[in-house]
């Protein structure tokens, strides 16, 4: 039998870098971007990042998303990183996301859970995260 640790972090990390470039504008005023931002400081476990996201705008500045963030952490004294996969959308004045995670390495290879997120330039340079996690 497996003893399965559970636990959950609400915590933030610092945007260091967002780097974002269309990839294909049209004349209705939307417009395809990928952005590449890296993540440093972070808190209660989480030690740096790095995000990626695929972008859709409409013309009236609203986005939806997809994307993988990748994040070094120490979870319950194991250290490693994992990563995670999923979609967001951005109304206009909130970004929220909520993402998968789908592998993890060193001491936290076998992680399940979620990451998920919702921000607002109040926040920046950090990007709050809530982290869901069993570890096997």
């Amino acid at each position: 039998m497996t003893d399965n640790k559970t636990g959950k972090i609400e915590t933030t990390i610092k945007i260091d870098g967002w780097d974002e470039k269309p990839t294909a504008e049209f004349a209705d005023g939307t417009k395809v971007a990928h952005a590449v931002v890296t993540l440093t400081e972070g808190h209660d476990g989480l030690v740096a990042g790095h995000m990626e996201s695929v972008l859709y705008y409409t013309a009236d500045g609203t986005s939806t998303y997809a994307g993988a963030i990748r994040l070094e952490a120490e979870l319950d004294g194991k250290k490693g990183a994992f990563t995670a996969v999923g979609e967001g959308e951005y109304d206009g004045t909130t970004a929220s996301s909520t993402m998968t995670i789908v592998e993890g390495t060193g001491d936290l290879a076998g992680i399940t859970g979620t990451v998920s997120s919702s921000s607002t330039q109040e926040d920046y340079p950090n990007m709050p995260l809530t982290v869901e996690y069993t570890l096997g």
